[in-house]
């Protein structure tokens, strides 16, 4: 990558990695190739940017750690492909709105202002099972809800692929 950005061969390359991966996984790239293109080229400037993939429709911080829930695929694809067929940024579509079921519409911001995050997700006193009963922690995929009881969270999301790092502790 040049400092100007991905070249198109680049993008191409990106573009089908990326379509392979989502598509083994369940997940729809948006069918209008130019659009989904011009936003895989603008994740792999934040990429460069930045050193990860930050979200090209938010404002990155440009500190990994307070932009952790931004990184392409963001902690809130899911929730927008379910209630609204689409993520915020439109890179990813539900079968619906791919097979023309279901119109594309605009997709509130639902990332919470940076001073309004919380620091714990309160899982531990919601979900009513005695904790000193697990024999290991509970870790959660804050992309797409994956649970797994292991001493550490997986280095990859068996389902949605981003890394470890994306993990939270849920028990």
């Amino acid at each position: 990558m040049s400092s100007s950005g991905p070249d198109a061969s680049q993008v191409e390359e990106y573009y089908k990695k990326l379509k392979a991966e989502a598509e083994s996984s369940g997940y729809h790239f948006n069918s209008d190739e130019e659009f989904t293109k011009e936003l895989l080229s603008s994740i792999l400037i934040n990429q460069q940017r930045y050193g990860y993939g930050a979200c090209p429709c938010r404002l990155a911080s440009g500190k990994n750690e307070e932009d952790l829930d931004i990184i392409c695929p963001c902690d809130y694809r899911d929730q927008d492909l379910d209630e609204y067929g689409a993520c915020y940024c439109g890179l990813y579509v539900s079968g619906e709105i791919l097979r023309g079921e279901k119109d594309l519409t605009s997709i509130p911001e639902r990332r919470p202002p940076f001073d309004e995050k919380k620091e714990s997700t309160g899982y531990e006193s919601d979900v009513g099972i005695p904790v000193s009963n697990l024999t290991f922690p509970v870790w959660r995929c804050r992309v797409c809800g994956y649970l797994c009881a292991r001493e550490e969270p997986p280095e990859i999301c068996p389902i949605c692929k981003v890394g470890k790092e994306r993990f939270e502790r849920f028990l």
